[in-house]
């Protein structure tokens, strides 16, 4: 059989239909190639998202800002100390980005001015923490991405 022009362009197309066909099949039925948003009720969310930035506004105009640190025992998130510890309330929430069965909420309870997110919920890699917080009736929310 003799090659010209027109064969190699035919086979040039089957060959790169064939690749791009491979490619999506692949993306769509292997779990490792699986992205999620990063929550199921995206939209609803974005509704409420001025709350956020009311939340977030509040946060800032303390004296003291909420602050974290790594140790041994886990993550150790402390609160204003100028606030009654007593009256805080609220949620944390960390979310892994890269797999979503990781998530989890944590009701706020204090003891002390700090919380403990224990070492045994935390898998190391990047994680995604909200803590939204209501103190004498005001909201407040702390969002940051921290390495573990």
């Amino acid at each position: 059989m003799k090659m010209n022009w027109g064969t190699g362009i035919v086979l040039a197309f089957i060959g790169f239909i064939g690749f791009i066909m491979y490619f999506i099949i692949t993306m769509n039925v292997n779990d490792k190639y699986d992205h999620d948003l990063v929550t199921d009720d995206y939209y609803a969310e974005e509704l409420t998202y001025q709350n956020d930035i009311e939340k977030l506004k509040n946060a800032n105009n303390l004296s003291e800002k909420i602050i974290y640190e790594k140790s041994n025992s886990g993550i150790k998130i402390i609160f204003p100390k100028d606030l009654d510890h007593k009256k805080i309330t609220g949620k944390v929430f960390l979310y892994r980005p890269s797999n979503k069965q990781l998530d989890f909420e944590t009701a706020i309870s204090l003891s002390g001015t700090y919380l403990l997110i224990p070492d045994n919920r935390l898998v190391d890699g990047r994680w995604n923490m909200k803590i939204d917080w209501q103190y004498n009736g005001k909201s407040y929310l702390f969002k940051a991405a921290l390495n573990y």
